[in-house]
């Protein structure tokens, strides 16, 4: 795979080791359980896979480079490049503009906005509406285009339903970019439906088996479906995408429940018909991340921290995995852990900060899952491990559990 050229800082001379060493040792990913660091008082268990993937090294590099090149520029990003609010506000020290808020609500009017200024699109992609409002302010897009391929992929695969009378079917979140991208992109090829989870794909099966009235289908779905949808023609034929940072798992459910409902409505000899296969718009590293994930819980752990910024879609689903087995704390920073009596962390169904005394339990050795989202950097995971650190003083040096990693090959 290729390899990107990122900031040096983002790295972490000890995380990024950990991880390079089980790519080298694993190259084909066929095991998924943990790294134990064992430094005595505590242990580690480290994620076989997590942190910055293919798509965000990729727009990571695109953007710091249009800062190179273009020293004499106005430089926007239309909306946070990655869902990280330390990669952003390095981005915004170093010159970088915020045309939008993650909301869509505008910062920066297009008024302002000139053909001599650079527009770096974020990795998320854009919806068809603001490339066009690029291309009539001939702004040059694709040079700084950080769009994940995979992304892309999604986009390729609405189009090929659209082209075949498919209504696509949207996995994700409404608010979220990437999902109003895919939503602008797919509604340009054929009839489009946001959908949110397994629930909603039930009610769905109600509308299509006729067990409930068209007229609940346009008041569920309100401001998510494609203008002139009609479910009575509209949902004959049916293919499942997804925003590429939902639970893979849930994915793949919403599909095969739906692959089911199109069986019982025409029957297994028909139902090829009216139900495509699209198991390939599946992101790999979302899957890895959360593949990772499963085999950190089935370990034996004290508690699970899991690092990454808290508008992160891909963070919110591992933290919702581990919260599933044992105590979860999601922070964004080191900062967010005050001492041994106290950590500041988010729960992100409720959207709030609270605050918990004694998160780390009297135990020797305390075992901690240590985890991040896919837009998170491993110097921020690193200080988070030091911080920890730090509360055991009669713990072993990184040098000599290392060391002791090497001799157990």
């Amino acid at each position: 795979m290729k390899s990107f050229e990122i900031p040096n800082f983002y790295r972490s001379s000890f995380i990024s080791f950990i991880k390079n060493r089980r790519k080298l040792t694993d190259p084909k990913k066929k095991s998924f359980t943990p790294t134990l660091l064992d430094f005595g008082p505590v242990q580690f268990l480290i994620a076989r896979h997590f942190g910055f993937c293919y798509g965000v090294e990729n727009a990571i590099e695109i953007a710091y480079k249009a800062i190179e090149e273009n020293s004499d520029k106005n430089i926007y990003l239309l909306s946070q490049m990655i869902h990280n609010p330390i990669v952003n506000k390095d981005l915004e020290e170093r010159g970088v503009k915020f045309i939008m808020d993650t909301h869509g609500s505008q910062f920066i009017p297009w008024d302002k906005i000139t053909s001599d200024d650079i527009v770096v699109v974020p990795a998320f992609g854009t919806t068809l509406e603001i490339e066009k409002i690029l291309k009539e302010k001939n702004i040059e897009t694709q040079l700084y285009n950080t769009t994940c391929p995979f992304v892309e992929r999604v986009w390729k695969q609405s189009e090929k339903l659209g082209n075949n009378d498919f209504t696509i079917i949207i996995h994700g979140k409404e608010k979220h970019e990437e999902t109003k991208a895919t939503f602008s992109h797919s509604t340009n090829n054929g009839h489009s439906l946001v959908i949110k989870d397994i629930i909603e794909a039930q009610f769905l099966e109600d509308i299509i088996l006729e067990k409930k009235a068209y007229a609940e289908f346009y008041q569920k779905f309100k401001g998510r479906h494609s203008l002139d949808f009609n479910p009575e023609k509209d949902l004959t034929k049916i293919g499942v995408v997804n925003q590429t940072t939902m639970l893979a798992t849930e994915t793949q459910e919403i599909a095969d429940f739906l692959k089911n409902t199109m069986i019982k409505k025409y029957g297994q000899q028909e139902y090829k018909n009216h139900f495509a296969d699209t198991r390939d718009t599946l992101c790999y590293a979302t899957n890895d991340n959360q593949q990772a994930t499963l085999g950190l819980l089935e370990v034996p752990a004290d508690l699970a921290i899991v690092v990454g910024g808290y508008n992160s879609s891909n963070t919110s689903h591992i933290v919702e995995l581990c919260e599933e087995k044992l105590p979860t704390y999601f922070i964004n920073s080191a900062d967010e852990i005050i001492s041994p009596n106290e950590i500041n962390h988010f729960i992100y169904n409720s959207q709030k900060h609270v605050k918990t005394k004694h998160f780390l339990k009297n135990k020797n050795p305390i075992k901690i899952i240590l985890t991040s989202g896919a837009s998170c950097p491993d110097r921020i995971v690193d200080e988070v491990l030091d911080k920890l650190l730090s509360f055991f003083p009669d713990a072993k040096q990184k040098d000599e559990v290392l060391s002791n990693l090497n001799a157990d090959e």
